[in-house]
C-alpha cells in the first residue's frame, strides 16, 4: 500500500495516502453552481478545447504519482472496480442536498463510472463526514492518530480532507472524506469536486498543468471539461488498476477516441 499527501492552504485542499490509504480534500455545490459567481465567471472562461497531447499528459500526471510520498510504490494507476456508493454523516440537510448534486453530476459526466448515493454507511464504499472549520483537526486526529493529525496539521493546514484504502491489485476499496461545512459556497463546492474525484484515483496534483482543478492554483468549483477527460480515461474499461505507464500507452490512442466522443456529447461541444 502507499502513502502520499497533497496539501492546499485557505482556499487549496488536501490530498493523503496513508500506508493503503489516500485522502483529498473537497467542497461540495449550492444549487449546483449556477447562483454562485465565482463560478460562473470561470464557466465563461473555461478552456474547452484541448489537443491528445495536452490531454494524454494530464491524466499521466495525475493519475500516477503522488504529490506527497509517504510509503509504497505510486506508479500503478488506481481506481475503484466496483460501484461507488456514497453515504454522507452530517447535520447540515442543505450541504446534504449540495453534495448529493455534486455526485449526479460526476455520474452524468463519467461514462463507465457507476456511483451514486447510499442510504447508510454499512452500503457505502465512500463516507463523507460534514464537519465545522473547527472541528476538523479533531475529526483528522479520531480518523488518523494523534502523531498523523499533528503531521497532516503542521506540514499542510488543510481546509477539507479526503483518502482512499487500496488493496494489493491497486483496486479502491474505501474512502473517507472529511469536508468542512462553513466556509462558504464556492470553497465548499471546490473542495467537494476536487476531493471526490481525487479520492477515485487521480491523487497526484500538477502545478504543470494550468487547466486541472488537480493544480493547486487553480479553483473551479465545478466539473470542467478537462477533468472530465481524465476521469472518463481513468474509468474506461480499457484501463486497469494496477496498469503501468507503458500499459496504459499501449491502448491510450482508442480510449481517447472514445473519451472525446463522450465527453462532447455531454458538454454539447463539437466532435
Amino acid at each position: 500500500m502507499r502513502a502520499h499527501l497533497i496539501s492546499h492552504l485557505v482556499r487549496r485542499f488536501l490530498a493523503v495516502v496513508l500506508a493503503g490509504a489516500s485522502l483529498c480534500v473537497v467542497v461540495a455545490p449550492q444549487a449546483l453552481s449556477n447562483e454562485i459567481p465565482a463560478i460562473v465567471s470561470r464557466q465563461r472562461a473555461e478552456k474547452k478545447t484541448f489537443t491528445d497531447a495536452e490531454i494524454m499528459d494530464g491524466f499521466f500526471k495525475t493519475a500516477f504519482g503522488a504529490e506527497f510520498h509517504l510509503a509504497g510504490r505510486v506508479d500503478r494507476i488506481r481506481k475503484y472496480d466496483a460501484p461507488v456508493r456514497i453515504f454522507i454523516d452530517g447535520n447540515r440537510p442543505d450541504r446534504k442536498g449540495q453534495l448529493a448534486r455534486v455526485v449526479a453530476d460526476i455520474g452524468k459526466r463519467v461514462q463507465h463510472l457507476d456511483i451514486a448515493m447510499a442510504d447508510s454507511s454499512a452500503a457505502a464504499n465512500v463516507v463523507v463526514k460534514l464537519v465545522r472549520d473547527r472541528d476538523l483537526y479533531r475529526t483528522i486526529t479520531a480518523s488518523y492518530g494523534a502523531d498523523r493529525a499533528r503531521e497532516i496539521r503542521t506540514s499542510l493546514d488543510p481546509q477539507c480532507l479526503s483518502g482512499f484504502r487500496k488493496n494489493e491489485q491497486f483496486e479502491i476499496e474505501h474512502s473517507d472524506v472529511i469536508l468542512t461545512v462553513d466556509n462558504g459556497d464556492f470553497i465548499f463546492l471546490d473542495c467537494a469536486y476536487e476531493e471526490l474525484l481525487q479520492s477515485l484515483g487521480p491523487i497526484n496534483d500538477t502545478s504543470s498543468v494550468p487547466w486541472t482543478m488537480f493544480n493547486d492554483d487553480v479553483q473551479m468549483g465545478f466539473f470542467d471539461v478537462y477533468d472530465q477527460y481524465i476521469l472518463n480515461i481513468l474509468y474506461h474499461p480499457s484501463i486497469k488498476a494496477g496498469m503501468t505507464v507503458q500499459d496504459v500507452k499501449a491502448v491510450i490512442p482508442q480510449v481517447l477516441a472514445d473519451v472525446r466522443a463522450w465527453v462532447a456529447k455531454v458538454n454539447n461541444l463539437p466532435e
